[in-house]
């Protein structure tokens, strides 16, 4: 382990809380080991190692990424996802496929929405020619990097595509796995705040899951 990622750890061991860690392993059914810190006491620990790669270019930053992805406590995914958040505005449009990757390995909602609309969002929206590669992961086996592609334009309001958000939605709506009917539902109603008669419209006319159906509507009258 590098002497940062050393540092790294010592600082949040110096956080954790034990008795925590069991409750937030069952709260990912069973899937990850946690050290046991809540997000205000990790991110206050990992502040330092954050800001230290303030000079890392793009390659640097997913090379560190990938190294906290493969530490075995949850926490480390979190801190790199807060790290690409950061400085994701260095990310580049080849830095895409490393961030799919991620999006792959450990996947559940706690990673792969924080990775979907702060950092590839992000780096989506600063290069619009990647737009085709969401239009194609839309379409992928994989339901992670589908929930990415539904999920990369939230809290873009006029900058939204609908027509690509209509489409992602309309070309899931019968899957039966849950987090894809719950991000069909969360993107439309993100969407809604900027544009509800298109929703209202949308959710009319798409057979769409109950669970889905409802999301998108849940603040409309």
């Amino acid at each position: 382990m590098n002497t940062g990622l050393a540092a790294l750890r010592s600082a949040l061991a110096a956080s954790a809380q034990p008795e925590r860690a069991p409750a937030m392993r069952a709260y990912m059914r069973e899937q990850f080991d946690f050290l046991g810190i809540p997000t205000p006491a990790r991110r206050k620990a990992s502040a330092s190692f954050i800001r230290d790669a303030a000079t890392l270019d793009a390659s640097a930053l997913l090379a560190l990424a990938q190294a906290l992805w493969d530490q075995p406590e949850r926490e480390f995914q979190y801190v790199a996802v807060d790290l690409l958040d950061k400085h994701g505005k260095r990310l580049e449009p080849g830095s895409l496929p490393a961030l799919e990757a991620l999006a792959s390995s450990k996947p559940w909602w706690d990673t792969v929405d924080g990775l979907a609309s702060w950092v590839v969002g992000g780096l989506v929206r600063r290069h619009r020619h990647l737009q085709a590669r969401m239009d194609q992961l839309a379409g992928v086996p994989d339901p992670w990097l589908r929930r990415v592609a539904i999920l990369h334009q939230l809290g873009w309001k006029q900058d939204t595509d609908s027509r690509r958000l209509f489409q992602y939605c309309t070309a899931n709506a019968a899957d039966t796995e849950f987090f894809i009917r719950k991000a069909i539902g969360w993107a439309l109603r993100e969407y809604a705040y900027t544009d509800a008669d298109a929703i209202r419209v949308f959710v009319t006319h798409t057979p769409l899951s109950p669970l889905s159906r409802r999301e998108a509507l849940k603040h409309l009258t």
